[in-house]
């Protein structure tokens, strides 16, 4: 517990900051758990100034949440342009929603891991070497990860379509 001291020293001030910068309370109390659970699953012995790394880690949190919905607002504006073309079929761009509200909920019944890999591989477009390196992790396990998110996916879809 103690290595996790100089960690849990600034949670207020993690909290305090972040409430600022989003305006809400409630979503900085969220990002504050979220980076102080990545921060006590990581290797902190490296660590010198564990303010600056949670703070780090909770902007990182941040940029990803919010490129997490750029990519969600792009997938609807895409589905809403299928749904609007020249056929103005709006059932078209219901059947879009609904199939991205899947995936989504579909990833989020899977590890973090899994997530991640299959996030920066089929959307932010990193090459399985890049995020291998990114996560510490072998090439081969990189693809395991992959191997299992596709065969989740692929289940999930299936039942949620018949």
């Amino acid at each position: 517990m103690s290595r996790h001291k100089g960690f849990l020293d600034h949670y207020h001030e993690l909290i305090g900051t972040w409430t600022r910068k989003l305006r809400s309370r409630q979503q900085a109390e969220d990002l504050a758990h979220d980076a102080f659970v990545r921060v006590l699953e990581s290797d902190q012995a490296g660590v010198e100034q564990p303010r600056a790394y949670l703070h780090q880690t909770a902007r990182n949190i941040a940029v990803d949440g919010y490129r997490r919905e750029d990519r969600r607002q792009a997938l609807e504006q895409d589905a809403f342009e299928l749904g609007s073309d020249a056929s103005g079929d709006p059932e078209a761009y219901m059947n879009a929603v609904e199939l991205a509200d899947s995936v989504e909920r579909a990833l989020a019944e899977l590890p973090l891991n899994c997530r991640r890999v299959f996030i920066w591989q089929k959307l932010e477009g990193l090459t399985q070497a890049e995020i291998a390196e990114r996560m510490g992790l072998t090439k081969n396990m990189v693809e395991k990860y992959m191997i299992r998110t596709l065969r989740h996916l692929r289940e999930h879809l299936d039942v949620s379509t018949r």
